[in-house]
């Protein structure tokens, strides 16, 4: 349990704040510790080597990103021009929402043990539940996301530096769709209904899947860089054996690739980091000139609180 988290315990959110501590911080290890519910989200191993882009590209425009065992590269995805003969780039995924979808996704696939999920009022309720309403710019925004995620195509390239292999994950994630049309059937509007993973990626996913807190999510769920950090080291501290130095080129060039000099991504970083730690009172990080030192930490989830069915 870090500092903040003791400071809560001892003094409780007001106390804490009048410390002139970060409020979105201390916000965030709240809400996490009072959180009841005791959810569970799963993701593919490969999101927590590499991540979406966090602001939009220019729709035409493919995204790639690399750390040091994985890249990611995601193509845009095209759509027909209703009552056209032409076509129009959907864009990659970005942002926040992307990524709660994409969980919201993988979660319930996991859950089913079925490729095919119902999105619908099922997408809504998670999302109202995860604490951003289902209504508005909001809606307006899941839906883009949910749409670009269902049209785009990615590729994982996997290299393993002990054994000298590669392996390659290269398809959609979503095989399968139904859209509906919002204002009738005429309308340009509409939204996804039933998604369908790839047969290839839902493998991936019952072979490599990370578990998450849903509290821990929820508490960060409007930071789209946090969410990236928090998974990382869901995925990375539980299986260390010995400290592990991350340097802060590697750190930049897996979530920083935007940023033109390390200076700028290491005075950035510092905030989504500590949102990240506010939601994993376990972890043993420490900040250092030369990086992160990454220390051998129980996992968010303990094992046997994941149902056997599901991994």
């Amino acid at each position: 349990m870090t500092t903040i988290h003791k400071l809560l315990e001892a003094q409780g959110k007001q106390g804490v704040l009048a410390l002139g501590l970060d409020r979105d911080v201390v916000e965030a290890a709240s809400a996490y510790m009072s959180d009841e519910e005791n959810g569970l989200g799963f993701i593919y191993s490969g999101w927590a080597q590499c991540a979406l882009p966090h602001r939009r590209l220019p729709a035409h425009e493919a995204w790639q990103m690399s750390s040091d065992r994985v890249k990611l590269i995601i193509q845009p995805g095209i759509k027909p021009i209703p009552n056209t003969d032409e076509l129009e780039h959907v864009g990659v995924p970005f942002g926040a929402h992307a990524r709660l979808i994409l969980l919201f996704l993988q979660t319930e696939a996991i859950r089913t043990n079925s490729r095919e999920i119902e999105l619908g009022k099922s997408l809504r309720q998670w999302i109202k539940r995860i604490g951003i309403q289902p209504s508005g710019s909001s809606a307006r925004s899941v839906r883009d996301q949910a749409e670009r995620i269902s049209r785009c195509r990615l590729s994982f390239h996997i290299h393993n530096n002990e054994t000298g292999t590669s392996a390659l994950v290269n398809q959609a994630i979503v095989d399968g769709a139904l859209f509906v049309s919002e204002g009738g059937a005429h309308s340009d509007k509409s939204y996804l209904e039933v998604a369908k993973l790839s047969e290839g990626y839902f493998e991936q996913l019952r072979k490599h899947p990370v578990p998450v807190q849903e509290a821990a999510v929820r508490a960060i769920a409007n930071n789209s860089a946090a969410l990236d950090i928090y998974i990382w080291l869901a995925y990375r501290l539980h299986v260390l054996n010995q400290k592990r130095l991350v340097t802060w080129g590697a750190l930049k060039a897996q979530f920083g690739p935007s940023y033109k000099e390390l200076y700028h991504f290491k005075a950035k970083w510092q905030k989504p980091l500590a949102l990240a730690l506010a939601v994993y009172p376990d972890a043993k990080v420490e900040v250092t000139e030369e990086g992160l030192i990454l220390h051998q930490s129980p996992p968010p989830v303990k094992p046997r609180l994941i149902p056997r069915k599901s991994i």
